[in-house]
């Protein structure tokens, strides 16, 4: 896999809450010179950056739910609706969290089902497909709740099933942070539920070359990171 491949795997990730207007082009700016696959912002910045990419092959991915997916879904719905309409290519949607520590997979499915109804519905009217993620924000889940996760966004009909927001925080029974972002393991075990049909993308902690590579041989085809730069400029061929 050479430089130019493992861009095109990258969404060029900026969330932060004090991301300013410079800040949001530099990332557009970056992305159109590397050929990253996107720039994946906030939805208020979705318009500014779909303006300034009009005219490259970058994508704009915005966030649905985020980061907590505590919202309903028909918020989730509309949410992306207005993304779509501001120009937003690709969406990743959080998945109520909540729901599936329940056990309710049912209820998780029809929550992701309402965006990929929505997204379809905002894509029609603007004459495109739009690429619908499913962030599962792993470092919540067990192993059996992930598979579950996976399925029901095979079963509602996204393209993508995502490992992280970047902004959990998992601690363990002692009230020590654990790690919030994606693993090896955890993208291969999305990787052989959903199978080759989907896309795995692997999200949080993706930062250096090293990493980015062992998320890819874990199976993931899509890469959510801050660091895209530092990424390919240390990719060695």
């Amino acid at each position: 896999m050479n430089r130019k491949e493992i861009a095109k795997m990258i969404d060029h990730t900026l969330l932060a809450a004090f991301a300013k207007k410079a800040d949001i082009e530099k990332l557009c700016k970056e992305a159109d010179k590397f050929q990253f696959a996107s720039v994946c912002v906030n939805p208020i910045h979705v318009k500014f950056c779909a303006d300034l990419l009009k005219d490259s092959s970058v994508s704009v991915c915005t966030v649905i739910g985020f980061p907590l997916g505590a919202v309903t879904s028909a918020d989730k719905a509309d949410e992306t609706k207005i993304a779509v309409a501001n120009g937003a290519d690709e969406v990743d949607m959080v998945i109520d969290v909540g729901s599936a520590k329940d056990g309710r997979f049912g209820d998780v499915e029809k929550d992701i089902k309402a965006v990929v109804d929505a997204a379809a519905e905002a894509g029609k009217k603007a004459g495109k497909k739009v690429v619908v993620k499913v962030i599962l924000e792993t470092c919540y889940l067990t192993d059996e709740e992930i598979v579950e996760c996976c399925k029901a966004s095979k079963n509602a009909g996204a393209d993508f099933v995502k490992t992280s927001t970047g902004f959990g925080t998992p601690k363990d029974k002692d009230g020590k942070s654990l790690p919030n972002g994606a693993t090896a393991a955890h993208v291969a075990l999305m990787r052989k539920t959903v199978g080759e049909a989907m896309g795995v993308k692997a999200s949080g902690g993706v930062r250096t070359a090293e990493s980015a590579l062992e998320m890819v041989k874990a199976g993931a085809n899509r890469i959510g990171t801050s660091n895209g730069v530092t990424i390919v400029e240390g990719w060695k061929e």
